[in-house]
């Protein structure tokens, strides 16, 4: 495995074991984090704001996670299941009821001296609002 693979299994391990320290440490402190169907966040001070705001709505897990680099060249991908339990409603979203689900979802990320300076997400929405409006 290279460090680029390494550092990627480490922050996702770290997203599954809810350890938003070692996340955190994960990413350098200017990351750009791209929002799933929104806008761009900068910065670990807004990184954390993110995670304090997505564990108040929902508890998930990352299954049959699959991480793809190349040889250390400064970005990764990783494709994975979410499955998650729909805790508090979220703004825009249907009334949070304890709803599970489980969706596909994967991240982009680009690497530089062992940071994580920009994490871009990816799942479609619709089939989690299908999902949860089914659970």
């Amino acid at each position: 495995m290279n460090d680029n693979a390494a550092l990627i299994e480490r922050y996702l391990a770290a997203f599954n074991a809810s350890d938003w320290s070692t996340m955190l440490d994960c990413l350098h402190e200017d990351v750009a984090h791209d929002l799933n169907e929104g806008g761009r966040e900068i910065g670990r001070a807004a990184f954390r704001h993110f995670l304090a705001m997505m564990a108040r709505h929902y508890r998930e897990t990352l299954a049959d996670i699959v991480i793809m680099t190349v040889d250390n060249a400064g970005r990764a991908a990783a494709e994975y299941t979410v499955r998650g339990e729909y805790l508090a409603t979220a703004d825009g979203l249907p009334e949070a009821k304890g709803q599970r689900y489980a969706v596909p979802a994967g991240q982009f990320f680009e690497i530089d001296d062992g940071k994580i300076t920009r994490v871009t997400t990816y799942y479609n929405l619709q089939a989690w609002i299908a999902a949860v409006e089914a659970g």
